[in-house]
């Protein structure tokens, strides 16, 4: 007998357990025309035959047997996540409401008294027999329906991370730096946030979700730089005060352009709900970063903050806002340090790398001043792994000339 909401399948099994051979028989044969039937005469039998192939769609368990009886049988049955799922029936001389009752509360389905009458047995095995394949059918279509959501997922999260990467290379084009510089950055991101997350300051916010969200927003950081005019985007020397004024226009250019992209996928509600994380103290984070986690675009505040805020400092004087302390949102403030000091001990094509050591003193020395202190202390706990990502990545002599002439510069 098949359900009907699913398709037919093989011949179901059933495990018959009684220490009475003559009780095995009379089962055996009234089944047997319509299903496949194991047998087992004691309790320890019915355990191993249970977890064998072919594994029983139904078991029928008498209670009194010498050793181990129905219920503890049945209790190992409900412990073994083998055979947890398997429907158990009851059937037992025993026909008290009592032990009726203490059937039921072990896990059984149903309960038939002794002496049997062949049609009930075979109505109520149909019955629990229809339940389960229902009950089957229903878990494969979940698994399925879960397996598909999550390669849609995978799908998404792939198609998501591509754009970003060419988003970042798009920017990375028109600048004098590499595209070491995005990997590098965004390692050292990773590195700061892993070791701030057990930070009572940062444990609110640096959750894994939103560690995810921060690692996978850092590449556009610069992306702003594509509004930038080629003569002093790409000039080699130092920009005049007249220039480095409209260079830092590249962070509101980015900010804006990732908040545009924002407010085109989403309602009020949720654009409103994103940009809550950005204005509220650490205190509150918490609720902020569930509203962020919730929205499959989430990503995108994060990045809009870091691409607009990635140049703010500790106290106050950077840009474009002049942000100081808390008011700084914690992701450009991690950006902010792996910025710099990239900066600082990459090879470029128009000058040479600082020695890693003078580096880390200016860093050392920005704490308070351009960085969050405890943002620094994270640094100089992982100096060792930064020196791994910048060695990983490092630039080349062919991967600068690559870039100048990909830029039009001379070689």
């Amino acid at each position: 007998m098949t359900h009907s909401n699913g398709p037919a399948g093989p011949q179901q099994t059933i495990l018959v357990v009684d220490d009475t051979p003559e009780n095995l028989t009379v089962l055996g044969q009234l089944l047997k025309p319509s299903y496949r039937v194991r047998v087992a005469p004691s309790g320890q039998r019915a355990l191993q035959i249970a977890v064998t192939d072919p594994k029983p769609d139904l078991v029928l368990l008498d209670v009194m047997m010498p050793g181990m009886d129905g219920y503890e049988v049945i209790r190992q049955l409900r412990d073994d996540p083998v055979t947890q799922d398997i429907p158990v029936i009851f059937v037992t001389a025993m026909d008290s409401i009592d032990d009726e009752e203490r059937g039921l509360k072990l896990g059984a389905v149903d309960y038939i008294t002794k002496p049997i009458k062949p049609a009930i047995v075979l109505a109520r095995v149909a019955a629990q027999l229809e339940l389960k394949q229902a009950r089957d059918w229903l878990k494969n279509q979940n698994s399925y329906l879960e397996a598909e959501v999550e390669r849609r997922m995978r799908d998404n999260q792939l198609i998501q991370d591509i754009s970003i990467r060419a988003l970042a290379s798009l920017a990375e084009t028109r600048d004098t730096e590499t595209g070491n510089h995005i990997r590098r950055t965004q390692a050292y991101v990773e590195v700061l946030a892993r070791h701030l997350k057990r930070h009572p300051r940062f444990a609110g916010f640096l959750n894994e979700a939103m560690i995810r969200m921060v690692v996978k927003s850092a590449p556009l950081h610069d992306i702003g730089k594509v509004g930038i005019p080629d003569h002093i985007l790409l000039k080699p020397g130092r920009l005049t005060p007249e220039e480095f004024e409209t260079m830092k226009r590249h962070s509101r250019i980015g900010g804006d352009a990732i908040d545009l992209a924002m407010r085109g996928e989403m309602d009020e509600q949720e654009y409103e709900a994103l940009q809550a994380h950005c204005r509220l103290g650490h205190n509150a984070l918490e609720a902020a970063v569930e509203e962020l986690e919730q929205v499959p675009l989430g990503f995108l505040a994060v990045a809009k903050d870091i691409a607009l805020w990635h140049h703010e400092k500790w106290d106050g004087s950077g840009y474009p806002d002049g942000l100081a302390g808390e008011g700084i949102p914690v992701a450009p403030r991690l950006m902010a340090l792996a910025d710099v000091f990239d900066a600082l001990v990459s090879r470029r094509i128009y000058k040479e790398p600082m020695p890693f050591e003078q580096a880390v003193e200016l860093i050392r020395d920005g704490s308070g001043k351009h960085f969050d202190p405890d943002v620094v202390s994270a640094f100089l706990a992982n100096l060792d792994i930064f020196g791994q990502i910048l060695e990983r990545f490092a630039d080349t002599e062919e991967s600068l000339s690559a870039k100048k002439r990909a830029i039009g510069l001379a070689d």
